[in-house]
């Protein structure tokens, strides 16, 4: 054998002997689907379900929509600002499963509201405009379910707030507009609200740049809250503050109306003594945008990220750029512990007609990776989805994807963005089925299944392809309340892999350890998902207590 062959037969046996992987980068990844051309209404909000549906809902003033009541119903209402007496629906209930929706019922204006699901499953909704600011809401998931409404639910009229589940299992309604304070869902006897000042000092007159803070729960059990350029960490239960960030480099505003998004990084290595928490902020308007829009200047949206790690001693944001700016984007934690950047507009500002240069690629984020290799643009849409769009992740790893009006109005021709009424999916490239091979399939436990605090707990798993022990996870996610590029209770979790024991016929157990307290992962219902070598498989549901 000659020297060069005896040399190249020696790096293969060097390659031969490292664990095989596969490694899912490409110029471009991910595929659409058009799953329908009209449900109807504009998805604004967004939330799926343990019963694998998904209520979505836009304003009860918008007009008619495309979409009739049943049985004849209407919604009878003197204040509303559209039409008196609409019998068409401004909700629905979509079937992921069969791909089919029907209409849901909401009798008071739900326009920019907020929400999120309870740990018994059930969405609990509040606030909103005109005579909805007080209601706060409930859907039970189920086959026939319809909404229903508490007159007076809320303490303070809330319009542009957000919400987060907190360990005891009740909701907090942070801010809105005018309201520079919280409350929690449901009431305490006293029904009080609590002065948060940091909003106060946040908002901008004429522009705000304060609303839907983005809100996440600590691993201490604080709250991380970001307005416009700047966060704090609350201590909710005696109000006060016990940690104030730096502003953003730059200092350029980041929630609506400038309309960038967030979203709390994987936590994992949980069972470590100091657990670490990292919150990325990307995109949105520079100051000034809403205002020039409104003159028909459409200024550049930031194509800037910011990451910080919020419970360092002295934790400073570290800025990333994007491969294109972004305004009105939604980011979406997928399984494998990657970001999903999708939706929004290159220019202009969130609200009527003010958006341009419409974003059609989405953005992976890798957040394991070194900076400077994070970003990987993906494959475009045909369909802009601008104000008032959303996305959600399903449990088979897809993002659906629907929403977009730019208009007071649904507003179908003559404009250069039409209302949009359809709904799309996009598969990122896990979903390609040369992957199929590598892709876990859950054997047990059973979707449903209950599972305890800080317990060990055994997932089954089929693994046909050859395996990467080493690259093995297991991740739950929570389903988030998403609307105005913001995803609330978004989180997601890597249990500590254990022990990994080989079975037969390509099955294996997968021992780890689920979450110690509410702090970490509020009780609820989670989707849990096998990782093997960045490729997830389809989710189960299990409801953590």
């Amino acid at each position: 054998m000659s020297a060069r062959c005896t040399f190249l037969l020696s790096i293969l046996l060097i390659f031969a002997s490292q664990p095989y992987h596969i490694i899912l980068t490409s110029a471009a990844a991910g595929r659409w689907q058009l799953l329908q051309k009209s449900v109807g209404i504009s998805a604004m909000h967004m939330q799926l379900l343990k019963n694998d549906r998904v209520v979505m809902f836009d304003r009860t003033d918008f007009g008619p929509s495309n979409l009739q009541l049943s049985n004849g119903k209407c919604r009878n209402d003197p204040t509303d600002t559209a039409i008196k007496v609409d019998c068409t629906a401004h909700s629905v209930e979509y079937d992921v499963l069969t791909n089919k929706f029907r209409a849901l019922t909401v009798q008071t204006n739900v326009w920019c509201s907020s929400g999120a699901v309870t740990p018994n499953g059930n969405l609990v909704q509040t606030g909103g405009f005109n005579d909805g600011e007080l209601r706060v809401r409930v859907f039970t998931p189920c086959g026939s379910c319809d909404w229903l409404e508490t007159p007076n639910g809320l303490a303070a009229s809330r319009w542009y707030a957000s919400n987060h589940i907190l360990p005891d299992g009740r909701q907090i309604v942070v801010g809105g507009r005018g309201q520079f304070n919280y409350e929690f869902v449901p009431k305490n006897k006293d029904g009080n609200t609590f002065k948060l000042s940091f909003l106060s000092k946040t908002n901008e007159r004429g522009v705000e740049n304060n609303l839907y803070p983005y809100v996440f729960l600590n691993v201490d059990g604080n709250l991380f809250i970001f307005a416009n350029n700047r966060a704090i960490l609350l201590d909710y239960v005696n109000n006060k503050v016990v940690k104030t960030y730096p502003k953003i480099p730059g200092g350029q505003p980041r929630s609506y109306t400038s309309t960038g998004s967030a979203v709390l990084l994987p936590l994992k290595n949980l069972t470590a003594r100091d657990i670490q928490a990292e919150v990325l902020v990307c995109g949105g308007a520079p100051k000034g945008s809403f205002i020039q829009a409104l003159r028909g200047e459409f200024v550049k949206a930031l194509d800037t990220c910011a990451r910080i790690s919020i419970n360092d001693r002295k934790p400073q944001w570290i800025l990333e750029t994007m491969p294109m700016a972004r305004v009105m984007g939604d980011m979406i934690l997928l399984p494998n512990g990657n970001v999903l950047l999708i939706n929004g507009a290159g220019s202009g500002a969130a609200g009527w007609e003010l958006g341009r240069n419409p974003i059609l690629n989405p953005v992976l984020y890798r957040p394991n990776n070194n900076i400077g290799s994070r970003f990987e643009t993906q494959n475009p849409t045909k369909i802009s989805r601008m104000y008032h769009s959303t996305a959600a992740l399903h449990r088979d790893g897809r993002v659906l994807v629907g929403g977009s009006n730019p208009h007071a109005f649904y507003n179908f021709t003559g404009v250069l963005f039409p209302t949009e009424l359809s709904l799309e999916a996009f598969s990122p490239g896990y979903l390609n089925a040369k992957f199929n091979n590598f892709r876990p399939t859950i054997v047990a436990p059973k979707s449903m299944s209950t599972i305890r605090y800080c317990k060990k707990l055994t997932v089954q798993v089929i693994i046909t392809g050859r395996l990467a022990k080493n690259l093995v996870s297991v991740t739950m996610v929570s389903p988030a309340f998403n609307t105005h590029s913001f995803s609330m209770n978004q989180r997601l979790l890597v249990l500590d892999n254990d022990k990994m024991t080989a079975l037969r016929k390509s099955r294996y157990n997968i021992e780890v350890t689920t979450p110690s307290s509410g702090n970490l992962a509020p009780a609820g219902y989670y989707l849990l998902f096998v990782v093997h070598q960045d490729i997830p498989s389809q989710g189960i549901w299990v409801k953590l207590q």
